[in-house]
Order: structure tokens, then sequence, then C-alpha cells
């Protein structure tokens, strides 16, 4: 396959892992670099690890996948979203040492998964093609990594520039981004 369609599927799929890592590094310090790491890591690997897996599945699953796949990635990034909302509303001293590291345990994994949904989806056109995929999806992986770090280093910038309301805009963020996938699928 074409290098620069391969890197034009990959920059498109990465879209959503950028948006997601803006709104989750909106706070004005944003976040530590074991935290940028953690996030890039995982959103390349999911982006790498659909795709693959998409391959695998084959063109025959299609149909089963597309009519659920973007209700899922809106309920993760829904669920998210409103928990960020959430913490927002909170009086500060109350919240400090309780909020939910997006980083951390299930809330990345969740994230990760959210983000590379339409990856999975991209694996399968992959396998209808019968393209190889394993440069491919390095590519995609290596290609959203990259985009999830310019992601996290805009969104201290634009959390300087809104202040405490941050937060609040990072979890409308992820849910607009789970209403645009609900919405471009239905």
């Amino acid at each position: 396959m074409n290098g620069l369609i391969v890197l034009s599927v990959a920059l498109a799929l990465a879209v959503d892992a950028f948006a997601v890592s803006v709104g989750i590094s909106l706070k004005p310090e944003g976040l530590r670099r074991q935290q940028i790491f953690k996030l890039c890591l995982f959103f390349g690997i999911f982006q790498c690890l659909m795709t693959l897996l998409g391959w695998l599945a084959g063109s025959r699953t299609i149909s089963l996948i597309q009519e659920f796949d973007h209700w899922v990635a809106f309920g993760l990034l829904a669920v998210i979203g409103f928990r960020m909302i959430y913490e927002s509303s909170r009086p500060q001293m109350h919240s400090k040492n309780k909020k939910q590291n997006p980083t951390e345990g299930w809330s990345i994994i969740m994230l990760s998964f959210a983000t590379s949904i339409d990856a999975f989806a991209v694996g399968l056109s992959f396998a209808a093609l019968h393209t190889d995929i394993l440069i491919p999806a390095v590519i995609i992986g290596i290609v959203a990594s990259l985009m999830t770090l310019l992601g996290v280093k805009l969104g201290p910038i634009f959390g300087r520039i809104l202040g405490k309301r941050a937060e609040f805009i990072g979890g409308l963020v992820l849910i607009f981004i789970g209403i645009k996938i609900l919405m471009d699928h239905l």
C-alpha cells in the first residue's frame, strides 16, 4: 500500500487521540512527564493493536462491529467527560486528593480503547484489500503517539488561557468527541 495513503489514514485515526490528549491536559500545569509518556504509549499501542486485531478479524465480521462500535466509543468518552465535569464543579479542597487521574487504571484503558475503535475498522478494511498490515499498523501507532504528544503539549497553553474552567471544558471536549463519533456513524 502507498506510504502516503498509510500516513493519511494514520493522521485521520490520530485526530481523536490528539483531541482527547488536549482535553485531559488542559490544566494550566499540564501533565507530568511520566503521565505524558504513558498516554503516548497507551494511545500508540492501542491504535497499533486495534489495527492488527481488525486485520486478523477479517472482512467477515465488519458488519457485526459496525453496528455498535460508535456506541462503545461514545459511552466511554461520555463517562470520562462527565466525570471530569463533575470533578471541576467540586470545591478544590475536597477534590484535590481524590481527583481522578486519566492516565491511570481503567481511565487510560477506556480512553485508549475509545480513541482506537476506528483503527479496528481500518484493519478490517486492510484485510478486505488483502494488504500487508505490520508496517501500516506500526506507522498508525507511531503517528497516534506523536499526535498525542502534540495534544498534551498544546493542552496546558489552552489551560492557562481558560483557567479554572479548563477541566470543565476538557470534559465537554471528550463528550463532544464521543457525540461526533456517534453522529459520524448514524
